[in-house]
């Protein structure tokens, strides 16, 4: 999400005050091969490394890579100028997560369907410093960690380690973080000849984006921001209640709709009644597998994240107030999705320096379901406190103001970034379009012709209006998925 400029870190060391920072060498951007297994012939692809400078006071001269693809546009559009777009560059979210490894399945993806991306412009994936193919990349193996916090005090422990060993490494941890990165971006395009760009990013891509509109603004032309996290979000503060009224609204839904009411009466209130019993102790299901509030915690979050999961919730609901446990096993199954260290990096630096674990509990004290989120959320503080990131700016808190064109585009249900959350960020930016789309889910653009087709046309003239009629009515149905009926 978005950072400003860590300034704060001069006024840290009394040795800025006796003489400048050495000036920080220029940014080299190197081509080099891509992967052989990659498809060919579908679009024009550049490989390569940016080298810039790993402290941004100037510090110290170690430099890093962050890891860089280019596809090139397959039919260049012009505006009724004759002006080409400027490339689009993509943010991937997490944070933790990585876009430059799967430009492979990108390219298979585009040989079935050229219309899905880099048609109109040039696309750069981008790996933030510290993640994905980037130099260093912080990953910690064997640590679990989903969007809810540390599954376990285990996994607790191995962050704080994975942490401290590439601090041990020279890794300085101060300058991982979304200020750090729109430096990236500005040195990036200098490397790479572009005088503009356009931003595109999902969940917290968008609060890079901002990070890039608040320190560069005059490198970006317009911006488009898939289910957002801005800058005055909370991270921990607050999402126990967001998960929780994600349910209340899903089940709401199914509660207004007669057959799926009759299948699953008041569930709402019996699914609450299991959160309890959960949030007592550990819980043992019909197959002998037992599992932990914490456990329950990432099914909730992950599921709610899922189109597929949300229609499958009063289901599996139904399934773990039975002490049938297998959708909290299927979850269990995958928590390393994340580039932990990078993760962290910026939680600790970005986030939870304006959050506190008392605020948090206060906040879902007396919603059984919030409740199940507490005890993982927590464990990020404890990470947090045992490693030293640096100070934050208090500025690192504060809604974006700009008047650079921006669509957002926000997903009805979503417990990690609500629509009540980008409609008041929006607020800041001048120029900005809000869609927000009945039943869609975290990460709605590319889930729909529609919305995909609404992006595009947006980022051809940010100055019109998008058209919104093929969105779903207000009062659409959400399609529910049974045990007994089709996938579909």
């Amino acid at each position: 999400m978005i950072l400003r400029t860590l300034a704060v870190l001069a006024a840290v060391s009394g040795l800025t005050a006796l003489a400048p920072p050495a000036k920080a060498a220029a940014p080299v951007f190197t081509d080099a091969p891509c992967p052989t297994d990659w498809p060919t012939g579908v679009r024009e692809v550049r490989c390569g490394t940016l080298s810039v400078e790993e402290a941004r006071d100037g510090s110290t001269d170690r430099r890093i890579g962050v890891a860089v693809v280019i596809l090139k546009a397959s039919t260049p559009y012009k505006d009724a100028l004759g002006q080409a777009l400027p490339p689009m560059v993509m943010f991937h979210g997490g944070p933790g997560g990585a876009l430059t490894s799967g430009a492979g399945n990108i390219l298979r993806a585009l040989s079935r369907r050229p219309d899905l991306m880099a048609v109109d412009q040039d696309v750069i994936l981008f790996d933030q410093r510290g993640g994905g193919e980037s130099d260093p990349s912080m990953d910690c193996p064997g640590v679990e960690l989903t969007d809810a916090g540390p599954p376990s005090d285990a996994d607790r422990d191995g962050l704080i380690a994975c942490l401290k060993s590439y601090q041990a490494k020279g890794v300085d941890l101060r300058w991982y973080n979304a200020a750090a990165i729109a430096d990236d971006v500005r040195d990036m395009t200098q490397a790479l000849g572009l005088s503009k760009i356009d931003l595109w990013g999902g969940s917290y891509g968008p609060r890079i984006e901002a990070a890039v509109i608040t320190h560069q603004p005059q490198i970006v032309r317009a911006a488009v921001m898939d289910s957002p996290w801005p800058p005055e979000g909370n991270w921990a503060v607050g999402t126990p209640e967001q998960v929780s009224t994600a349910v209340r609204l899903i089940l709401a839904k199914c509660a207004a709709q007669a057959e799926c009411a009759a299948r699953h009466p008041d569930l709402q209130a019996r699914f609450e009644t299991a959160a309890r019993r959960w949030l007592a102790g550990p819980v043992t299901g019909k197959d002998g597998q037992t599992f932990t509030v914490d456990d329950l915690s990432a099914f909730l979050m992950d599921t709610t994240y899922s189109g597929r999961g949300v229609r499958r919730l009063p289901a599996d609901l139904e399934k773990i107030i039975a002490d049938d446990l297998t959708p909290v096993a299927e979850i269990a199954e995958n928590r390393d999705y994340y580039f932990e260290g990078q993760h962290m990096a910026h939680l600790c630096k970005e986030e939870l320096p304006f959050e506190s674990r008392a605020r948090l509990a206060a906040g879902a004290a007396g919603d059984p379901v919030a409740e199940v989120l507490v005890p993982s959320l927590s464990r990020l503080f404890d990470v947090c406190a045992a490693v030293d990131v640096g100070a934050a700016d208090p500025v690192e808190n504060l809604p974006v103001k700009t008047d650079i064109p921006t669509l957002f585009v926000a997903a009805e249900i979503d417990p990690g970034c609500p629509p009540a959350l980008t409609e008041a960020a929006a607020k800041g930016y001048a120029n900005s379009q809000v869609v927000i789309v009945t039943n869609a889910t975290h990460g709605v653009i590319n889930a729909s012709a529609c919305t995909r087709c609404m992006a595009r046309d947006f980022l051809r003239d940010p100055s019109a209006q998008v058209d919104r009629t093929c969105l779903p009515a207000a009062n659409t149905p959400l399609d529910f998925i049974e045990d007994d009926a089709p996938a579909g």
